[in-house]
């Protein structure tokens, strides 16, 4: 894999992923690839489709070329959008319409991990854009999607995949659906002074800014759709917001550090300020004190809580599993253990790994 591959990761919650080694045997050896190729090939195409639309809204002197990626890049780099594309087929979908929502939902990743940039003050956009500074590529990235993403709409309803009202009140849809998640993180900027419990926590934030922002994937089908498997939309919708909630999960482990600089909602602090051992909490007083962060702090430091919390998600991967395998999804428990240690980054990968490894608590 490319370094360029390695350092496009993009966003927060909907982050590249199976980066590890292990992670690239799960796709390859564990048939999650095979599974998922013909959901893969539309995506592709999907994304393909965006990229031809970006010189008609910038110019093309803007843009940059796009590095091409084999089968198992591209699943990690578009795992969950393909992964959605494979649960509507699931529904019974059409073939025609599918390829619409994947361009509707690779928009909706690109606007939200635009404003993810923009709230963390990073650059990690999915359009190959030349920019300076995160705020200002942030901002442009938002603009483009806005622009792409109505192009998308306006070629489905020439194709007569949806009218155009329909696709207005999908836009609608999607801010209103934005804008409450987006206010969960604005709720955060100034950090929180309440240290939530863990199933509060869970419930008020973790269902929301991964859940639903996973949810966000099925817009378009709740609106366009009228004729799906019984009771599939509903079983769809509780794995997905599920399978997102989980991810938030991770996310919390790799991100330990950085939620605590700056004050924002954290699963594993709260777990550790209301059921962490008597030395777990005497180390987050001190980090709160503004200590410095230890290497290996999460493993080192906080190893009880934090394979609680990593149970926490494993349990979680498990029920959005179970909710995917009722619409024809071949996904066993033990594959959701292994997708646990592997929906991070590079770097929290290895965390996962190694507080997975550890039997003991080293606090």
């Amino acid at each position: 894999m490319s370094d360029a591959v390695l350092r496009k990761e993009a966003g927060v919650t909907l982050a590249p992923v199976f980066r590890s080694a292990e992670g690239l045997r799960l796709l390859l050896e564990g048939g999650v690839l095979d599974r998922l190729a013909p959901a893969l090939a539309i995506q592709r195409a999907a994304v393909a489709s965006v990229d031809a639309d970006l010189p008609l809204v910038i110019p093309p002197d803007w843009i940059l070329e796009r590095a091409e990626l084999s089968d198992p890049e591209a699943l990690q780099t578009w795992f969950f959008l393909t992964l959605f594309i494979s649960v509507f087929d699931a529904l019974g979908v059409p073939p025609e319409r599918l390829r619409f929502y994947a361009e509707v939902d690779y928009c909706i990743q690109g606007t939200i991990v635009a404003a993810d940039d923009l709230f963390d003050g990073e650059g990690k956009g999915l359009l190959p854009l030349k920019t300076q500074g995160p705020t200002f590529s942030g901002i442009l990235q938002l603009m483009c999607f806005e622009r792409l993403m109505s192009r998308a709409g306006r070629r489905a309803v020439d194709q007569g995949l949806c009218s155009a009202d329909d696709f207005d009140g999908l836009q609608r849809d999607l801010l209103a659906e934005m804008a409450s998640i987006g206010k969960l993180e604005g709720s955060e900027e100034g950090g929180v002074d309440t240290v939530l419990t863990p199933e509060v926590m869970l419930e008020a934030v973790h269902a929301v800014r991964g859940g639903q922002l996973f949810g966000l994937s099925l817009a378009a089908v709740r609106r366009l759709e009228t004729d799906l498997k019984p009771g599939g939309l509903e079983r769809a919708s509780l794995g997905l917001v599920t399978l997102g909630t989980a991810f938030q999960v991770v996310d919390d482990l790799t991100d330990f550090e950085h939620d605590l600089k700056r004050g924002s909602h954290n699963l594993l602090e709260s777990w550790v300020h209301h059921r962490g051992t008597p030395s777990e909490r005497a180390v987050l007083a001190r980090l709160r004190a503004g200590a410095p962060a230890p290497p290996k702090l999460v493993e080192d430091h906080f190893g009880t809580s934090a394979r609680a919390v990593l149970d926490e998600a494993r349990e979680l991967v498990r029920q959005a599993f179970a909710h995917l395998r009722a619409l024809g999804f071949a996904f066993s428990d033990e594959l959701a253990d292994r997708v646990v240690l592997s929906i991070a980054g590079l770097e929290g990968t290895a965390r996962m790994q190694r507080l997975a490894a550890t039997t003991h608590a080293l606090a």
